[in-house]
């Protein structure tokens, strides 16, 4: 089960990570005109429930991802609204 935990921890970092340019981006343009409202919206919701079934069947790597993949979202989302 450990290397199990190891392959999703891994995974989980590297599609966490890959949300990181879009944030610097955005941050630094001060422009999200190109970025999908609802997308985002849906992705959040998705990661949401990703994230309540990782703390259901207690597993850490989906915990884990999903808690910073969800914050990431929901910065770009605000960046969405806020750079309108």
């Amino acid at each position: 089960m450990e290397s199990a935990n190891t392959l999703g921890l891994i995974a989980g970092t590297l599609t966490t990570v890959a949300f990181i340019p879009q944030v610097v981006k955005i941050w630094k343009t001060r422009h999200a005109t190109d970025i999908s409202l609802g997308m985002f919206a849906i992705f959040s919701s998705g990661v949401l429930m990703w994230l309540f079934y990782g703390i259901e069947i207690d597993a850490m790597p989906v915990i884990v991802a999903n808690g910073i993949t969800l914050g990431l979202s929901l910065t770009i989302l605000f960046f969405k609204i806020k750079f309108k």
